[in-house]
Protein backbone atom coordinates (compact mmCIF):
# COMPACT_ATOMS: atom_id res chain seq x y z
CA UNK A 1 0.00 0.00 0.00
CA UNK A 2 1.57 3.46 -0.93
CA UNK A 3 0.83 6.62 0.96
CA UNK A 4 -1.78 8.85 -0.08
CA UNK A 5 -1.62 11.74 -1.80
CA UNK A 6 -1.19 15.12 -0.10
CA UNK A 7 -1.86 18.04 -1.05
CA UNK A 8 2.38 18.87 -0.94
CA UNK A 9 2.53 15.63 -3.01
CA UNK A 10 0.06 16.57 -5.55
CA UNK A 11 1.41 20.01 -5.90
CA UNK A 12 4.90 18.34 -6.26
CA UNK A 13 3.91 15.69 -8.97
CA UNK A 14 1.61 18.65 -10.95
CA UNK A 15 3.24 21.55 -10.54
CA UNK A 16 0.93 23.36 -12.36
CA UNK A 17 -1.29 23.58 -9.25
CA UNK A 18 0.89 25.17 -7.35
CA UNK A 19 -0.09 28.22 -6.36
CA UNK A 20 -1.79 28.03 -2.82
CA UNK A 21 -4.03 31.02 -3.47
CA UNK A 22 -5.49 29.88 -6.88
CA UNK A 23 -5.60 26.44 -5.28
CA UNK A 24 -5.50 26.50 -1.62
CA UNK A 25 -5.05 23.48 0.23
CA UNK A 26 -8.36 22.95 1.64
CA UNK A 27 -9.63 22.71 -2.02
CA UNK A 28 -7.20 20.26 -2.62
CA UNK A 29 -7.78 17.59 0.31
CA UNK A 30 -11.76 18.33 -0.45
CA UNK A 31 -10.75 16.52 -3.87
CA UNK A 32 -8.34 14.44 -2.40
CA UNK A 33 -10.93 12.69 0.26
CA UNK A 34 -13.38 12.78 -2.22
CA UNK A 35 -11.28 10.82 -4.85
CA UNK A 36 -10.07 8.16 -2.33
CA UNK A 37 -13.96 7.29 -1.25
CA UNK A 38 -15.10 6.82 -5.01
CA UNK A 39 -11.97 5.09 -6.57
CA UNK A 40 -11.80 1.02 -5.50
CA UNK A 41 -8.06 0.85 -4.45
CA UNK A 42 -8.16 -3.25 -4.99
CA UNK A 43 -9.21 -2.50 -8.98
CA UNK A 44 -6.43 0.08 -8.96
CA UNK A 45 -4.27 -1.36 -6.98
CA UNK A 46 -0.19 0.48 -7.05
CA UNK A 47 -1.97 2.94 -9.71
CA UNK A 48 -4.29 4.41 -6.94
CA UNK A 49 -2.74 7.62 -6.59
CA UNK A 50 -1.99 8.60 -10.32
CA UNK A 51 -5.86 7.83 -10.91
CA UNK A 52 -6.95 10.19 -8.17
CA UNK A 53 -4.51 12.42 -8.67
CA UNK A 54 -5.71 12.98 -12.31
CA UNK A 55 -9.38 12.94 -10.51
CA UNK A 56 -7.96 15.91 -8.09
CA UNK A 57 -6.38 17.58 -11.18
CA UNK A 58 -9.54 17.69 -13.59
CA UNK A 59 -11.88 18.84 -10.56
CA UNK A 60 -9.46 21.86 -9.87
CA UNK A 61 -9.36 22.63 -13.51
CA UNK A 62 -13.47 22.80 -13.55
CA UNK A 63 -13.48 24.79 -10.19
CA UNK A 64 -10.81 27.59 -11.49
CA UNK A 65 -12.75 27.75 -15.14
CA UNK A 66 -15.89 28.20 -12.65
CA UNK A 67 -14.49 30.74 -10.47
CA UNK A 68 -12.83 32.64 -13.46
CA UNK A 69 -16.38 32.94 -14.96
CA UNK A 70 -17.67 34.08 -11.82
CA UNK A 71 -14.89 36.56 -11.25
CA UNK A 72 -15.83 37.90 -14.90
CA UNK A 73 -19.23 38.60 -14.22
CA UNK A 74 -20.42 35.21 -16.12
CA UNK A 75 -22.66 32.42 -14.31
CA UNK A 76 -20.50 29.69 -13.09
CA UNK A 77 -20.66 25.74 -14.32
CA UNK A 78 -21.65 25.96 -17.45
CA UNK A 79 -20.21 23.28 -19.45
CA UNK A 80 -17.59 24.33 -21.83
CA UNK A 81 -16.95 21.17 -24.12
CA UNK A 82 -13.37 21.17 -26.90
CA UNK A 83 -13.54 24.11 -28.93
CA UNK A 84 -13.52 23.00 -32.70
CA UNK A 85 -12.76 25.94 -34.52
CA UNK A 86 -12.14 29.82 -33.41
CA UNK A 87 -12.21 32.66 -35.40
CA UNK A 88 -10.68 36.17 -34.80
CA UNK A 89 -10.83 39.41 -37.44
CA UNK A 90 -9.72 37.73 -40.24
CA UNK A 91 -7.42 34.75 -38.75
CA UNK A 92 -10.00 31.47 -38.00
CA UNK A 93 -8.53 27.67 -36.89
CA UNK A 94 -9.67 24.86 -36.53
CA UNK A 95 -9.07 21.74 -34.20
CA UNK A 96 -9.90 18.10 -34.23
CA UNK A 97 -11.53 17.18 -30.94
CA UNK A 98 -11.59 13.65 -31.45
CA UNK A 99 -7.94 13.32 -31.10
CA UNK A 100 -8.18 14.68 -27.95
CA UNK A 101 -11.48 13.29 -26.50
CA UNK A 102 -12.66 10.03 -25.05
CA UNK A 103 -15.65 7.88 -26.50
CA UNK A 104 -17.79 8.00 -24.08
CA UNK A 105 -16.67 10.22 -20.83
CA UNK A 106 -19.08 13.42 -21.15
CA UNK A 107 -17.44 15.61 -18.92
CA UNK A 108 -14.05 14.10 -18.34
CA UNK A 109 -13.71 15.17 -21.99
CA UNK A 110 -13.31 18.74 -20.34
CA UNK A 111 -9.91 18.49 -19.17
CA UNK A 112 -6.60 16.69 -20.09
CA UNK A 113 -6.26 15.47 -16.51
CA UNK A 114 -10.26 14.24 -17.59
CA UNK A 115 -9.37 12.40 -20.59
CA UNK A 116 -6.36 10.53 -19.22
CA UNK A 117 -8.31 9.64 -15.99
CA UNK A 118 -11.22 8.23 -17.97
CA UNK A 119 -8.76 5.99 -20.15
CA UNK A 120 -7.35 4.35 -17.08
CA UNK A 121 -10.65 4.10 -15.66
CA UNK A 122 -11.43 2.05 -18.64
CA UNK A 123 -8.37 -0.23 -17.76
CA UNK A 124 -8.37 -0.96 -13.93
CA UNK A 125 -12.52 -0.62 -14.39
CA UNK A 126 -13.08 -3.25 -16.67
CA UNK A 127 -13.02 -7.46 -15.62
CA UNK A 128 -15.32 -8.67 -12.77
CA UNK A 129 -14.95 -9.18 -9.23
CA UNK A 130 -15.51 -12.09 -7.18
CA UNK A 131 -17.74 -11.24 -4.43
CA UNK A 132 -17.71 -13.68 -1.88
CA UNK A 133 -17.88 -17.54 -1.95
CA UNK A 134 -18.61 -19.72 -4.87
CA UNK A 135 -19.37 -22.66 -2.13
CA UNK A 136 -21.11 -23.01 0.99
CA UNK A 137 -20.44 -24.45 3.43
CA UNK A 138 -17.88 -24.58 4.35
CA UNK A 139 -17.08 -20.60 3.83
CA UNK A 140 -13.19 -21.49 4.72
CA UNK A 141 -12.27 -17.50 3.15
CA UNK A 142 -10.64 -19.74 0.04
CA UNK A 143 -11.93 -19.36 -3.74
CA UNK A 144 -13.99 -22.08 -4.70
CA UNK A 145 -11.77 -24.52 -6.51
CA UNK A 146 -14.27 -25.84 -8.98
CA UNK A 147 -16.18 -29.14 -8.92
CA UNK A 148 -14.23 -32.23 -7.45
CA UNK A 149 -12.13 -34.02 -10.12
CA UNK A 150 -12.52 -37.48 -8.35
CA UNK A 151 -13.24 -40.13 -10.61
CA UNK A 152 -16.30 -41.03 -11.29
CA UNK A 153 -17.87 -38.11 -9.51
CA UNK A 154 -20.86 -36.99 -11.38
CA UNK A 155 -22.55 -34.33 -9.06
CA UNK A 156 -22.36 -31.11 -10.93
CA UNK A 157 -25.76 -30.03 -10.41
CA UNK A 158 -26.20 -30.81 -6.66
Amino acid sequence: MTTPVTPPLFRSNYPEFSSTDRFPNSGVQYWLDTAYSFLNASRWGKQLDIGVSLYVAHNLSLEARAQAEAANGGVPGGQVGPVSSKSIDKVSVGYDTGAGTETGAGHWNSTIYGTRFFRLVKMFGSGPIQVGMGVSPPNTGLPWPGPLTTPGFTNFGN
